[in-house]
């Protein structure tokens, strides 16, 4: 066969590929298009909400401070970032912002999972959650136990067959706590601050008021005439707006995006994507990112992710597209706006940092 004739073949095979690529939609061939890793000096982000990552920032000798699961990270008052893990060598991991290890504490929690900080007075105080125990402690910064929460089952809020595996605390401004059982029954519980309990609210369902997979709870200050609850709806690509006594009020859908806690920096919200949906339009391993909502409750970047995109005002589907995360599972922000991402599932990653550009 001549040199001439392969290559007319390879240029008529060639027009008969991208033929067909172009009859396929828009959507369609977006699946099929191939991710590229950042490299060197490339950023991540859209809309000027752009980053350089430091996949080496929070690295420590895996030997003397191990991590399995990066869970959630918090920033104290004194600038100190301060994360949970599941590995009961050192549950609580202590930061400062140059990636430099300050200190280590915790053994009792071999699901550690959630971790939330507030000011009590002129003192942080933390709440730790682990779903595999089924327990909600409140500690000091330093790990000095305080409190433990009562199950819903000692408060027979729940029956004995019901499972309680709590993945998340929030503090209101009056000091009242809830509690997201992500894991387990799907309710928020609410109690005050001495840990009476309030209510509960929310259940399993695909009704407005329910959860599927209640992993996170935040309190919205941003209007402080009017705090709200933002509860995560994970496998609903949602998060759900409720009064602080449980009413339901609104969803923002965020298509593809299985997101976990929100986390309220000034005018915005950032979460981690622990999955989006890809082959298939199915819940795909690996395929983690960041999202930044404004104050509209409109996406304006996806670190790690596609552009956002709106058509006639409804949000389009949002997927990885470059492959720097895993599962993204937690974020913390600082006052340079600088992101601390949390991995889960991860190969025991140490968090990685998003330098704001």
């Amino acid at each position: 066969m001549s040199t001439t004739t392969t290559n007319r073949r390879n240029f008529i095979k060639g027009s008969f590929t991208l033929a067909g690529t172009a009859l396929l939609s828009p959507d369609l061939h977006f699946y099929i298009k191939k991710s590229k890793p950042v490299l060197g000096k490339e950023t991540l982000g859209h809309n000027g909400f752009t980053y350089r990552v430091h996949k080496e920032w929070g690295n420590l000798n895996a030997s003397k401070t191990p991590v399995n699961n990066c869970h959630e990270m918090v920033m104290d008052s004194q600038g100190r970032l301060i994360m949970v893990t599941d590995e009961t060598k050192n549950n609580i991991i202590i930061y400062d912002k140059s990636g430099k290890l300050l200190k280590t504490w915790g053994t009792a929690y071999p699901g550690g999972h959630g971790l939330s900080i507030f000011r009590e007075g002129e003192e942080d105080m933390l709440f730790i959650c682990d779903p595999n125990i089924g327990r909600v402690d409140k500690t000091t910064t330093d790990g000095k136990l305080l409190m433990t929460l009562k199950t819903p089952h000692e408060l027979g809020i729940y029956k004995q067959e019901d499972p309680y595996k709590p993945t998340e605390t929030a503090i209101a401004p009056n000091g009242d706590i809830y509690v997201a059982d992500g894991y387990g029954s799907q309710y928020i519980i609410q109690y005050d601050a001495k840990g009476n309990y309030i209510r509960h609210f929310g259940g399993p369902g695909d009704e407005d008021n329910q959860f599927a997979t209640a992993h996170g709870v935040c309190v919205d200050n941003r209007d402080q005439s009017n705090p709200t609850l933002l509860c995560t709806s994970r496998a609903h690509n949602a998060f759900k707006r409720f009064t602080l006594d449980g009413q339901y009020l609104s969803t923002i859908f965020l298509p593809g995006a299985f997101v976990c806690r929100a986390v309220i920096d000034e005018d915005h919200l950032y979460s981690g994507v622990c999955w989006s949906r890809l082959k298939y339009l199915n819940q795909t391993p690996n395929s983690g990112f960041v999202t930044i909502l404004d104050k509209k409750d409109k996406v304006v970047s996806n670190p790690g992710g596609t552009s956002p995109q709106y058509e006639q005002g409804k949000l389009q589907l949002m997927v990885q597209e470059n492959p720097v995360f895993m599962h993204c599972h937690d974020v913390c922000i600082d006052e340079d706006k600088n992101i601390y991402v949390c991995q889960w599932n991860a190969n025991k990653t140490y968090p990685v940092k998003l330098e704001r550009v």
